[in-house]
């Protein structure tokens, strides 16, 4: 494989601004208490906890999905004839590639319930502040094949990780309700707190919507923006109430396990995974056993709701 330059490790530089803006946000709570009646919900120390907790242990994990990736990766690169040097003109393009493939990876990881199984860890929290951007999945293996596209098109897996560590450090700042809406250039093309709110509420219109990553250009083009109108009710629709970890990161898992084995046949078991994660069979009145929903973007929206 051809030798690029070094990349820095985005995620290693950026630790100290993480810790320093989440120190920051929990002092100006402290400082500037919400009022009695305000929606905004800041801080629990369990939660926080728990998200920090789910941050760590994501970085073990994830070091050891990325050996098998990083192995596909570089056979695809290696049969492919195409190649994208690493030059200061071609990293933005990059960026924006990977910006487009996240945003449907992202899409993807709502309406296709055993991806939703990994992804539904980010969302688990009640609360939306800095400590939420840490709370990620430990099962993160299942977003690779969503930008192999770029790989084949001649972008060194290094240079991908690159675009994604930016991707991941930008997409910290926006958990926060301490941050209104910002000026109207800035809200049309990027993805912000007041959009990402969105994101992370559990009601109505705003289930599945606003999936960027850097843009939110690509939900206005694709259909799946909301704007922030509303006060943000955070979590699923289904919450599961646990603050320990293990449960976080697996109970979409077992759900979906414990539904499987209840299907009367395989039409139902691939229902259960590869439908929305609110799907559920014509002819049944069981409950919905997992933990969040598909909302109007989800591939079967005349399933009941789970609210």
């Amino acid at each position: 494989m051809p030798s690029v330059p070094d990349l820095p490790d985005v995620v290693l530089w950026s630790i100290p601004a993480f810790v320093l803006l989440t120190v920051l946000e929990m002092v100006s709570y402290r400082l500037h208490p919400e009022e009695p009646d305000s929606p905004v919900v800041g801080y629990e120390a369990k939660d926080a906890a728990t998200s920090v907790t789910m941050g760590l242990g994501s970085l073990f994990f994830d070091a050891l999905w990325k050996v098998p990736i990083v192995a596909i990766y570089s056979v695809v690169h290696e049969l492919t004839p195409l190649r994208v040097p690493v030059e200061w003109w071609t990293l933005p393009l990059m960026l924006l590639a990977q910006d487009f493939f996240y945003y449907w990876s992202h899409r993807g990881h709502h309406v296709i319930r055993v991806l939703w199984a990994c992804h539904v860890v980010h969302h688990s929290s009640r609360r939306f502040n800095l400590t939420t951007a840490l709370r990620q999945p430990w099962t993160s293996v299942t977003s690779w094949p969503f930008y192999l596209p770029l790989v084949v098109c001649g972008v060194h897996p290094a240079a991908l990780a690159f675009c994604s560590s930016v991707n991941l450090v930008y997409q910290f700042w926006i958990h926060t309700e301490r941050i209104g809406r910002l000026p109207r250039p800035i809200e049309f093309l990027f993805n912000t707190p007041s959009h990402h709110r969105v994101h992370h509420a559990s009601q109505g219109d705003y289930l599945d919507r606003n999936f960027g990553g850097v843009l939110i250009v690509w939900d206005r083009l694709f259909g799946s923006f909301a704007p922030e109108t509303e006060p943000c009710v955070y979590g699923l629709t289904k919450n599961i109430d646990t603050h320990n970890p293990l449960r976080v990161a697996t109970h979409e898992y077992v759900a979906i396990a414990r539904d499987l084995r209840g299907a009367k046949d395989w039409r139902e078991r691939a229902g259960r995974l590869f439908r929305g994660p609110g799907w559920q069979p014509a002819t049944s009145t069981r409950p919905r056993t997992d933990g969040g929903g598909a909302g109007p973007l989800g591939p079967d929206p005349s399933a009941p709701s789970a609210s």
